[in-house]
């Protein structure tokens, strides 16, 4: 009898599971999933090694994770592969994600040096005081199948130069990644049991969040699945990093340059198939700029290229399952009824019919915010694009929503882009640009979005706490 596993949405049996493909339907892998003997012996080697690791010289942690970045590296026509597989996006954009977790992970081995160094207040006669930031423990980190590496390596690197193990539970959707991750481990020397991997079922992650031995969950997904992870978590005094849902905005002023907001809005909100935590969801455009702005968005979107993701001529795959692909569609239908207008005729995107997986981008105009499209998080290639007249009218839209990770405003004017970020509810404002991470600045969200930060030098303050030393000569 297959049971339902809600963090993941996937139908498995209860000792092992299945990762379809969404390019052909066809069964990619079978993996077991981990038992009780299995789970103990990773949590007992992960507590022993951490003990041993967390004592080891900073320099030298660095120069070990920065070997597995390297091997991460080295694996790159591996993982591309992987990747394509696994959730559908194209060949030819799958590499993209290898040139970003080596930038993201070679950043925070470089921050490391700053946000470890111990703080000294000011001299005292006759003491010696300083802060130091310790290794929290076993971290256990739950990735999300959308960008399987991007995400994960935000907190498993820094974890791991802060001193702590980690135990990796990725989605049941990538489990290649888990895999791929622990044989870079061992080819860069870390450790054993500083850093290992568990294929869990829901009920058994959560067992896995509420057990003593672990000290801190980063966990990236859904609403839901941060709710179950928060209440796992709850009978511990421990931190939980929580990246969940967005549904983020974009604002296109009257001073902005209006081709390259069309070409970049157009990536932001389509790029693996809409399936992006910080992809454009709803865009709103200064009245006199947006007829010309619709226009060129249409055009442009039509030029996509929607078809099986291993040939290199696709640029817009398949989504990662059909149940996510049907949801988007109705989405689309309740808008419609409701009075929305779609811009992208039926059967426009001819391969559709390669299977339910297949969605080609749909934009919607006429629509408001009593339209699910416009409030609910999509995950999905479908936009909703509305008239404003002033920038209040952007900003209060912008606010509109349950959550709160980025905001784009195209404009000419930095002064004006301050002073509007100033006042928008969320994580990142960005200017001219959108669905981007930087890893030198705080990745954070308010509201639904969760909580906690990852990447900057801040990005160790919830993988580490702090001992005040208070020596007396």
């Amino acid at each position: 009898m297959p049971v339902i596993n809600h963090l993941t949405g996937m139908a498995c049996v209860q000792n092992s599971f299945t990762t379809i493909s969404p390019i052909d339907g066809a069964v990619l892998l079978e993996r077991d999933y981990a038992s009780a003997d299995q789970i103990a012996t990773a949590l007992a080697a992960a507590v022993m090694a951490q003990k041993l690791w967390r004592d080891t010289p900073l320099t030298t942690r660095q120069a070990i994770v920065s070997r597995l970045v390297d091997e991460l590296v080295k694996r790159r026509d591996t993982i591309a592969d992987a990747i394509t597989r696994q959730i559908g996006r194209p060949i030819s954009q799958s590499p993209f994600e290898v040139r970003g977790l080596e930038q993201r992970g070679r950043v925070m081995i470089e921050l490391a040096t700053e946000a470890l160094a111990d703080i000294h207040p000011p001299a005292q006669a006759g003491f010696t005081r300083f802060l130091r930031r310790e290794a929290v423990g076993v971290v256990l980190v739950l990735a999300p199948w959308n960008y399987p590496f991007l995400t994960s390596i935000n907190a498993i690197v820094p974890a791991l130069v802060a001193g702590n193990a980690v135990i990796l539970k990725h989605s049941s959707q990538t489990p290649l990644v888990a895999e791929i991750y622990a044989e870079a481990a061992i080819a860069a020397g870390l450790p054993a049991g500083v850093f290992s991997y568990l294929h869990l079922n829901h009920q058994d992650s959560l067992r896995l969040v509420a057990a003593p031995e672990i000290k801190f969950v980063a966990f990236t997904g859904s609403v839901a699945g941060g709710h179950a992870v928060q209440q796992a978590a709850a009978q511990k005094f421990i931190g939980v990093g929580l990246e969940l849902g967005g549904k983020d905005p974009a604002f296109v002023r009257h001073d902005a340059n209006l081709e390259s907001a069309i070409e970049n809005l157009v990536d932001g909100a389509f790029f693996n198939s809409g399936q992006s935590c910080c992809g454009i969801e709803r865009i709103y455009v200064d009245r006199k700029l947006y007829p010309k702005f619709v226009e060129g968005l249409v055009e442009l979107t039509k030029k996509y290229d929607l078809g099986n993701p291993l040939h290199s001529h696709t640029n817009l795959g398949p989504m990662v399952r059909g149940a996510a692909a049907d949801f988007i569609r109705g989405q689309t239908a309740d808008a419609v009824a409701a009075g929305a207008k779609p811009l992208i005729p039926k059967g426009y995107f001819k391969n559709e019919s390669l299977g339910p997986a297949y969605l080609g981008p749909q934009v919607l105009v006429d629509v408001t915010h009593k339209m699910r499209v416009m409030t609910e998080e999509s995950f999905g290639p479908v936009i909703g694009i509305m008239a404003v007249d002033s920038d209040e009218a952007a900003i209060e839209l912008m606010n509109d929503s349950a959550y709160g990770l980025t905001a784009a405003i195209w404009t000419g004017d930095r002064t004006a882009a301050q002073s509007i970020g100033n006042r928008l509810e969320t994580g990142t404002v960005f200017m001219n640009r959108c669905d981007y991470l930087d890893p030198y600045l705080a990745w954070t969200g308010v509201k639904d979005t969760g909580r906690g930060i990852s990447l900057s030098v801040l990005g160790y303050d919830q993988l580490t706490r702090v001992k005040s030393f208070h020596l007396k000569d």
